[in-house]
């Protein structure tokens, strides 16, 4: 197989800031640090990352340049996995695939918390017009300045123009259930088990659905996935899916079978880890634009 072990030793820079990236990385033995603007005067350390853990997997999913400097802490050993022998890797490494989609929910599950609580207090200060309340969370937020003024730093909404490539090579598949106009594909509040490839038709994604403050919050079109989050992370459904049309037809994917899935159609893996990515870096382009208002607010 086309993977590689590597040593570092302390201070060795693994992965370097802006650089494009064409392989990721599974960390063995010691531990790495995960910075912004390494070297720099505004240097900050976001993240340390430990023995198992992945790390370099977004820029190989997604055709997007490194968002951070990553460097060896002490003597480390890792696996090396270049973008072209990823296929390989899943194929003799199955469990591996819920294990990487369990990074991505992991981290958009912390990502979207920290969101909602800048957007909640930048609510809040705008309605009070005061930041008494949010002195210690503000503290917090300056330091997040540094990466808003970074030369390196791209203040931009992703692109989702790989997510719709990878939809394209997703054939139509005659698996799943068709579902009739209305019909409640999950409910909010359902533990969620599975998760679901929209191959015709339309589904919506509600808040409070049926409720007097319903909010609508998404609208999805074949071919897209949707309801992974809840199955990555076991916990239940914070939305409703509804069948917006007639003969909407919905694949369900267990996480048990992905392994299954992927010798059968590898572009339908290919497509969630597309999907997963995407959302990270959507909910973290958010997160940085409260981020901004908020120290604009301060300031």
């Amino acid at each position: 197989m086309s993977t590689f072990e590597k040593t570092f030793s302390n201070g060795d820079i693994i992965i370097r800031e802006g650089d494009s990236g064409n392989t990721f990385f599974q960390l063995l033995e010691g531990n790495v640090a995960v910075y912004k603007n390494y070297g720099e005067g505004d240097e900050v350390q976001v993240a340390v990352i430990e023995p198992g853990q992945y790390f370099g997997e977004m820029a190989v999913i997604e055709t997007y340049p490194r968002s951070s400097t990553v460097v060896a802490t002490g003597d480390v050993k890792v696996v090396e996995i270049p973008a072209e022998a990823l296929n390989e890797y899943f194929t003799q490494n199955p469990d591996k695939i819920l294990a990487i989609m369990e990074v991505f929910g992991s981290r958009i599950k912390k990502m979207t918390d920290d969101c909602n609580e800048a957007k909640k207090a930048l609510d809040d200060v705008r309605r009070t017009n005061s930041r008494d309340k949010y002195l210690g969370f503000f503290a917090q937020m300056a330091q997040q300045s540094i990466y808003l003024t970074s030369k390196n730093f791209r203040l931009e909404r992703p692109s989702a123009e790989e997510l719709r490539a990878a939809g394209q090579l997703v054939q139509s598949s005659e698996d799943g259930e068709t579902y009739n106009y209305g019909t409640i594909i999950f409910k909010e509040g359902d533990v969620g088990k599975c998760m679901y490839i929209l191959h015709s038709g339309k589904v919506g994604i509600y808040s409070k659905y049926g409720q007097v403050d319903e909010l609508k919050l998404q609208e999805v079109e074949p071919v897209a996935c949707f309801g992974e989050m809840e199955m990555l992370t076991g916990e239940g459904r914070d939305t409703t899916a509804v069948a917006e049309v007639g003969d909407t037809r919905v694949e369900i994917i267990n996480a048990e079978a992905l392994p299954g899935l992927f010798q059968t159609n590898p572009a339908k893996i290919d497509m969630i880890l597309k999907s997963l990515s995407f959302r990270l870096r959507s909910i973290t382009y958010d997160y940085f634009k409260a981020c901004q208002e908020i120290y604009e607010f301060s300031n």
